[in-house]
């Protein structure tokens, strides 16, 4: 070839090169205005992957995003061959391949060519349809500086090998959706964001009113859930304590309505995941699976298309012992970070309003004991003195009316009014020590063997474990074993009694025994022909335990009182 044919054919080649340069800048300068055009995530990859497909001359092309998890979703495509769309592009959804393992185990990192694809192979091996004759595409990681974020796949019929330049423009593109997509994500979160701390002030107006209205714990976590269906798009809510080293479901919020507590615990493999939860002392996410394991102790069945993922944050109870956790399930796809912040929120909120209700419950324990604290002052200054001077003046009139040396009639009534003042005196005294207890802070037993001395009783007292009580707990036992030591010494006929209190990780056990007269003389506790026996059982039931009775003439009577205890912690 002579010098003149050589300089043609470098010009022709230089000319060519230009073209494709050109070529190439026109896309991506195309493709980054499509980019700018739709804060719609969908949106813009559908008409992205369009205009690619468009300006390179390829048929078809697909995005997978990849979680952390490696969980994958094709989030848009664009001329699939028919074997590809059978049953609503299951084969888009389901399955593994090459390009995705590869992202997966972070392999993936620059654009490639894919020699076999795994999803048409197997169109081919089970007949699902046509395949248009495509048999190998390009693969594009999806990234946001480091971020991995997906794949862009692109094809084209009997198209078997991408050139380096190929490669390298869909690389450059792949970087311009990458940024794009990150940008969404970050946009989508602020709102996001915005939108639930808004809701956060409503949330919180409404739950300190359920304080006012709710008496107790288990009262406010059904509130709780309740409020959060309400407030927020979350289609399910829940509360989980943790009882005796077991979590239960305290609350629960699903299909629109608030379920009953459950009893029953969670498994084990749950209660694992709830420890650490705890130890992380912050929202940590959930997949759809585990989400479902929590609900299905209380019987719930979740449509797992309904749920994208699912976020727990431990509730910081400050009192010692107490744990709860608060779960939730999240509808929506997309960045969960804003949720899991706010969760964390309100679960600050929900412990502060649990700690108001039990500020509120101690400020009402408080105002009954310096009510009772006045009764007894009163009663002390006021009947008790009248009493003491009624059984003096009956004394002293008994006394003029003996001296004589015949009998006076009236000497037995005054003998009859004396005793009855003293008896009265006695009842009184009983009472006022009953509204003003006195000695427990030497301890339960040591308190209940004071009384019975008092009462004239020899009461013989044993333990059965060692653990603290609460004093709502601890109080209604003194009052249960105070009504019962009465009954023994007005009842049973026998100068002693034997109190025992058996302390376990989840329950109290006070039993008051005596080898009286039993059933002959005494009501049953289920007869309501008792005050005494029903304000026993009352004051059991009310802290959510049991009261029996069991009497026998020959066996005496038996009075047992079982209270559950919060769990405490080592």
């Amino acid at each position: 070839m002579d010098k003149p044919q050589l300089a043609s054919a470098k010009g022709e080649k230089s000319a060519m090169s230009e073209e494709v340069g050109m070529q190439e800048m026109v896309t991506l300068k195309t493709i980054a205005e499509t980019l700018n055009t739709s804060n719609d995530l969908s949106l813009m990859l559908d008409t992205v992957i369009g205009k690619l497909l468009e300006l390179t001359g390829l048929t078809a092309g697909w995005v997978f995003l990849i979680d952390e998890r490696g969980d994958y979703t094709c989030v848009s495509d664009y001329n699939l061959p028919p074997a590809l769309l059978r049953k609503d592009k299951e084969p888009m959804r389901t399955g593994t391949c090459w390009c995705v393992n590869r992202f997966k185990d972070g392999q993936l990192n620059y654009a490639v060519n894919i020699i076999h694809c795994k999803r048409l192979e197997n169109a081919v091996e089970f007949k699902w349809g046509d395949t248009n004759d495509i048999t190998h595409h390009a693969t594009v990681p999806l990234r946001s500086g480091e971020k991995m974020l997906g794949l862009l796949n692109v094809a084209a019929p009997a198209k078997e090998h991408f050139s380096d330049s190929e490669l390298a423009l869909l690389q450059g593109v792949a970087y311009q959706i990458g940024s794009a997509m990150e940008r969404m994500r970050l946009y989508r979160a602020e709102q996001r964001r915005a939108d639930l701390y808004a809701k956060l002030g409503d949330f919180s107006t409404a739950l300190g009113l359920a304080v006012n209205e709710c008496s107790n714990s288990d009262a406010l976590s059904l509130k709780v859930v309740q409020l959060l269906g309400q407030h927020y798009d979350w289609p399910l809510a829940a509360i989980i304590q943790q009882k005796s080293e077991m979590f239960v479901m305290q609350a629960a919020y699903a299909d629109d309505r608030v379920r009953t507590l459950s009893s029953a615990p969670l498994s084990s493999e749950v209660a694992n995941h709830m420890n650490r939860i705890i130890d992380s002392h912050r929202a940590t996410s959930l997949s759809v699976t585990e989400v479902a394991e929590i609900f299905a102790v209380c019987e719930i069945d979740i449509p797992m298309d309904s749920l994208a993922s699912g976020i727990a944050a431990p509730l910081p109870y400050h009192t010692p012992g107490e744990t709860g956790i608060l779960v939730i399930g999240v509808g929506i796809s997309g960045p969960t970070q804003p949720d899991g912040e706010v969760l964390e929120a309100l679960a600050e909120h929900i412990t502060a309003s649990w700690e108001s209700l039990k500020l509120a419950d101690n400020r009402r324990e408080l105002a009954r004991l310096e009510e009772r604290n006045r009764l007894a002052r009163d009663l002390h200054d006021s009947v008790n003195q009248i009493l003491f001077s009624l059984s003096l003046t009956a004394k002293g009139a008994e006394s003029m009316l003996s001296g004589s040396e015949q009998l006076h009639p009236a000497a037995e009534a005054m003998k009859d009014i004396r005793a009855l003042s003293q008896e009265a005196l006695k009842e009184m005294r009983a009472l006022i020590m009953q509204l003003r207890p006195a000695g427990l802070e030497a301890g339960l037993l040591h308190a209940l063997q004071e009384y019975g001395t008092s009462q004239g009783l020899q009461v013989v007292v044993d333990r059965l474990g060692v653990r603290s009580l609460p004093r709502n707990i601890e109080e209604a036992l003194w009052r249960i074993g105070q009504e019962a030591l009465n009954n023994v010494r007005k009842h049973a006929g026998v100068p002693s009694a034997e109190v025992t209190l058996k302390l376990s990780d989840h329950e109290a056990v006070l039993t008051v025994t005596d080898q009286g007269t039993g059933g002959t003389n005494r009501p049953k506790a289920s007869s309501g022909s008792s005050l005494g026996l029903s304000i026993m059982k009352e004051r059991a039931e009310s802290l959510g335990g049991s009261f029996a009775m069991v009497s026998s003439s020959r066996k005496g009577t038996t009075v047992t009182a079982v209270i559950p205890l919060p769990f405490e912690s080592v």
